[in-house]
């Protein structure tokens, strides 16, 4: 029999609370996560959540182990299936996750919350979607101080971080 990866699908962020539950069970988990920056309190901060939200894996020899309790487990919502057939992780898929986050960089998402002056960008939302415009400041606030050459002339004007993103090269 071989050792598999299914997918379980936990109830509404508590996929830590599923792990724990189901490691104290006896199981083999893995729930992914990555390092990420979100804006809490208009500041910018670290966090670590899940990389799939609401799923996690759990290692099972197939036609040996019970699905039964892992259904009634505190945090779990279903085992993940495709009609009568449980979910199944790609083979190779748990390994090179856990390689990334075991190297020392971890899963993490470069967050582009921050400009550097002097980069080109791309308005992507409002008015002006759709030209490029340059970095002249970015406080780390919400808006950003871009410079944009309209009819000729150079206009500095404050635009949403979120309506911004990196102009490719």
């Amino acid at each position: 029999m071989q050792d598999r990866w299914y997918v379980i699908h936990s109830k509404p962020r508590q996929e830590s609370r599923a792990e724990e539950n189901l490691a104290a069970q006896g199981y083999q988990v893995y729930l992914p996560q990555l390092k990420t920056s979100k804006r809490r309190n208009g500041k910018w901060v670290d966090v670590v959540e899940p990389l799939f939200p609401r799923y996690l894996f759990i290692q099972l020899v197939e036609n040996q182990d019970s699905f039964a309790p892992i259904r009634s487990t505190l945090g779990v919502s279903k085992l993940v299936r495709f009609g009568d057939t449980p979910a199944q992780a790609p083979a190779g898929l748990i390994e090179s996750l856990k390689q990334l986050e075991s190297s020392g960089n971890g899963l993490h998402v470069q967050s582009d919350h921050l400009f550097d002056a002097g980069s080109e960008v791309n308005i992507i939302d409002g008015s002006l979607e759709g030209i490029k415009a340059i970095v002249k400041a970015d406080s780390g606030d919400e808006r950003v101080v871009v410079l944009l050459n309209l009819m000729g002339r150079e206009n500095t004007l404050s635009v949403a971080r979120d309506s911004l993103i990196v102009a490719e090269s």
